[in-house]
C-alpha cells in the first residue's frame, strides 16, 4: 500500500461526505472548504479522512474515518498524529473531541475524559457539541506541549 496524505479542499467534499456517512459520522456541519482536514489516499483513492476545527487557542478533532477495506493498517493513527502535530505547531493549547464509540481508541494519544462543563465556550458553541452529538457522548481533551524539534 502506498499511502499519501494531503490537505483536503472544497473539491473533495463529496468524497469526504460519502466516507463519513459510511462510517456513521456527522456531515451536516462540515466546513465548506474543509480547512484543516487531511486525506489519506491509496493509489489515488480516498481511504481516510480526519479534520480539526480551530477556535483561537483550542481545537476540535473530528471526522476521523477510514474505509472498511483499509482499517487496521495504521491510517487513522497517521492522520490523527499529523493533525495533532499541526495543531502543536500552531500553538494550539488543547484539543478536544466528542465521541460516542471511540473514547478508548483516543486514550493512546493522551486524551482524557472531561466534564462537558469544562469545555471552552468556543467548543460548546459548535453544532457538534451543542446539538448534533448526543449529550451522552464522551468529551475528551488533550493538552499540547509545543515542543520544538
Amino acid at each position: 500500500m502506498k499511502l499519501q496524505i494531503d490537505k483536503a479542499g472544497p473539491a473533495d467534499r463529496e468524497l469526504v461526505t460519502s466516507l463519513l456517512k459510511e462510517a456513521d459520522l456527522l456531515t451536516d456541519d462540515l466546513p465548506t472548504g474543509l480547512e484543516h482536514f487531511i486525506l489519506a489516499r491509496n493509489e489515488g483513492a480516498l481511504v481516510g479522512v480526519a479534520g480539526m476545527e480551530l477556535f483561537e487557542q483550542v481545537g476540535l478533532l473530528r471526522s476521523i474515518a477510514v474505509s472498511p477495506d483499509h482499517q487496521g493498517k495504521g491510517i487513522a493513527r497517521k492522520l490523527v498524529e499529523q493533525l495533532l502535530a499541526n495543531a502543536d505547531k500552531q500553538e494550539i493549547e488543547a484539543v478536544y473531541l466528542i465521541t460516542t464509540t471511540a473514547d478508548h481508541y483516543f486514550d493512546r494519544y493522551g486524551f482524557v475524559v472531561v466534564n462537558r462543563e469544562q469545555v471552552p465556550e468556543a467548543i460548546q458553541q459548535t453544532r457538534q457539541f451543542s446539538g448534533l452529538c448526543p449529550t451522552s457522548a464522551v468529551v475528551m481533551k488533550r493538552d499540547l506541549t509545543h515542543t520544538t524539534a
